[in-house]
């Protein structure tokens, strides 16, 4: 076809069906018009076909017959969406049949450089004559006008030249296109004019998925010495880009799905009805499926006016022996949840868990690469095999998990990035299996500082019981002998519109009844840890802020906007069954928060105060520095603290620095 005959007929196509909307765009200042390629085919299959084998040339007479309507403004730009599906490639099947074809490609954002302007055309003008000459500048390096008419050669004076703006952002294949063998592959894309306007930048920010609609371009590759390589390099000039699925926020819900949504909500047993959908194929753990559903739908994030933030989400720590399913539940709560990232133990670095600084081989400086816990911004992280990490990989996640934010000052960058990210980890015991007789707080290997920030921790103990075993055997074999055998009660589409509903249209109020059995839960369990000589702390402030979460995210899952007192009795119970199975200290009888939280809990504190009062006496007894372990023994026994505990108590104290030993049987303070 002729150029001018698709010019015509791209005039009457968008004539006919675009006519208004390019004069509203063109009244509001947005110089693009979104065309669908459907459309397109159906009034001119012909065309339709040209635009799949020569992209380039019809966009461009797309926008020419656009500017024949009279419009104030000119230049613009037609994007095409809604190609066919043949059309879709995966970036690691890109090769060099497919360069200057029109494609859609999806995928992750990974790196974002900058908005740059670039120059698309400049004019030169002769000294000599006065000739003005246009250069197009298609290709990386500026060209200037070799010689004029006049016969003038060089030295040409640069007159005015157009710039659009321009940026650079890197995509990654999304997990689910590729097999896990295999790693996924990257593109650079390039984002031109309306694409790199505010309101499109949002769309783009590293963790985003995305589909671009645009044409495969290759990119001579510079040599040192200044010459061009017979190697080329890819890039995807974008002419659509569209976000697919990125958060709870992003979720159609169709009027009809919202009047599902409703009427299971005003069910009074909409909460066990969600807790068996949330993982039917796994059997029991009902406590930790119904937290892990108030973590899906979590609590409320508030700002104050001083600009402090309390964030809504719940932290999960599940802690079990090996082969109890946690893997499982894992990769089940990454799949409901939108914008899940799954790691594990490890093949993760505290770079890979927060940010890093990477070369820009864009703007050839430093750019800064999201990690797994920025792209699950307003999503889920899931990290498995917790316990395998290393201390300083783990001290990375501190603060993105309590101020949700991850900084980073390397390399003359300095940076606050955003990580609204919700942390659910799995870890094994200290010794690969829990010891039934054991206390649990010690048998989990992780730094006091990170327990602390989760706020709920599940231990789950393999113990043989025959009733349950059997259950579980039952459970299991039906499902391997029919794998379809139980539907749940929900739906796993319509739970995730359920969770994303109330996510978005919920915002629950504390009611003062709840707050009242929030504080007085709280208060009790305070007053709880008063004894006489030891003190332990029950529940530390964090803990209060875990319930208020909680008691929002239980009234979230109702559908309703006010938290009554049964949601913080929900709450309440579950946070007593954590600090039950976690904090409870066999020695007072109580529940110590710090047995968790520091390491050290009450009763061993209580021990070193004692003996180093008993130390301190006998250097006054006898005026002298070092004191026999013997003496220090037998009064430490007086007091009722054992000669097994006094063996371990110095032994601490000895770690950390206090105590030594200048003779065998004597101590001394350092």
């Amino acid at each position: 076809m002729e150029i001018a005959t698709v010019i015509n007929r791209m005039h009457e196509f968008f004539e006919k069906y675009y006519h208004a909307e390019i004069v509203e765009n063109s009244r509001q200042s947005r110089k693009f018009i979104n065309a669908s390629f459907k459309t397109l085919s159906m009034f001119d299959p012909e065309i339709a076909d040209s635009l799949l084998d020569q992209p380039e040339e019809i966009i461009k007479a797309a926008e020419l017959a656009v500017d024949e309507f009279e419009l104030e403004q000119k230049g613009f730009r037609v994007r095409f969406y809604d190609l066919p599906e043949t059309q879709k490639l995966l970036i690691r099947n890109i090769r060099s049949e497919h360069i200057n074809l029109i494609y859609i490609i999806e995928g992750i954002i990974r790196q974002k450089s900058d908005v740059r302007p670039q120059v698309t055309s400049a004019r030169f003008e002769c000294p000599s004559c006065g000739n003005v000459i246009t250069i197009l500048q298609l290709e990386s390096s500026f060209r200037e006008p070799n010689s004029c008419s006049c016969g003038r050669k060089g030295k040409f004076r640069l007159l005015s030249k157009e710039l659009v703006d321009a940026q650079g952002i890197v995509l990654e294949e999304s997990a689910e296109s590729i097999d896990s063998s295999e790693q996924p592959k990257r593109i650079n894309v390039l984002l031109k004019d309306d694409l790199v306007s505010p309101i499109s930048e949002k769309k783009t920010s590293p963790g985003s998925k995305i589909k671009v609609v645009g044409v495969i371009k290759e990119v001579p590759i510079i040599l040192k010495t200044g010459s061009k390589s017979t190697r080329f390099d890819i890039l995807l000039e974008a002419n659509y880009v569209e976000t697919t699925e990125e958060s709870f926020a992003d979720l159609i819900i169709t009027e009809e799905e919202e009047k599902q949504i409703k009427e299971l909500g005003s069910d009074p047993n909409v909460v066990n009805l969600l807790v068996e959908s949330l993982a039917p194929s796994i059997y029991g753990y009902e406590k930790i499926k119904e937290s892990l559903l108030l973590q899906l739908v979590s609590g409320v994030r508030k700002v104050r006016k001083d600009k402090v933030v309390s964030r809504g989400d719940i932290h999960i720590l599940l802690v079990g022996d090996p082969g109890a399913g946690k893997s499982a539940l894992l990769k089940r709560i990454g799949t409901i949840a939108p914008r899940g990232r799954y790691v594990s133990g490890k093949g993760v670095s505290a770079a890979g868990l927060t940010a890093s600084v990477v070369r820009d081989e864009f703007l050839k400086g430093w750019s800064l690469e999201a990690g797994a816990m920025v792209l699950a911004s307003n999503g889920i992280c899931v990290i498995d095999e917790l316990d395998k990490m290393s201390k300083e990989d783990t001290s990375a996640m501190h603060e993105a998990m309590e101020n949700q934010t991850v900084s980073i000052s390397k390399a003359n960058i300095q940076a606050t990035l955003i990580a609204r990210t919700t942390v659910l980890a799995a870890a094994n015991p200290k010794y690969g299996r829990f010891d039934p007789y054991g206390i649990i707080a010690d048998q989990i290997d992780l730094p006091p500082t990170l327990i602390n920030r989760f706020d709920l921790i599940f231990p789950i103990k393999d113990i043989p019981e025959e009733i349950r075993d059997e259950k579980m055997a039952t459970h299991i074999l039906g499902l391997h002998k029919n794998p379809d055998i139980q539907d749940p009660p929900v739906s796993t589409s319509l739970l995730r519109k359920y969770i994303a509903y109330s996510r978005r249209h919920i915002n629950p109020e504390l009611t003062d009844i709840a707050i009242e059995e929030i504080k007085s839960f709280y208060v009790k369990m305070r007053m709880s840890g008063q004894g006489e000589e030891i003190r332990s702390v029950p529940i530390s402030a964090r803990q209060l802020e875990a319930l208020v979460r909680l008691s929002e995210a239980c009234a979230r899952l109702r559908l309703s906007d006010k938290v009554t007192r049964k949601d913080s009795q929900r709450a309440i119970e579950l946070l007593e069954y954590c600090l039950m199975q976690v904090g409870f200290d066999k020695e007072t009888g109580k529940i110590d928060i710090d047995r968790i939280a520091t390491g050290v809990t009450a009763s061993q504190r209580s021990h070193f105060v004692t003996i180093k009062e008993i130390i301190r006496e006998l250097e006054k007894k006898y005026n002298k520095k070092d004191v026999a372990l013997d003496e220090v023994m037998d009064l430490a026994s007086q007091k009722g603290i054992d000669k097994e505990k006094v063996e371990t108590t110095i032994q601490k104290l000895k770690l950390t620095g206090d105590l030594f030993e200048p003779k065998l049987g004597r101590v001394q303070f350092v």
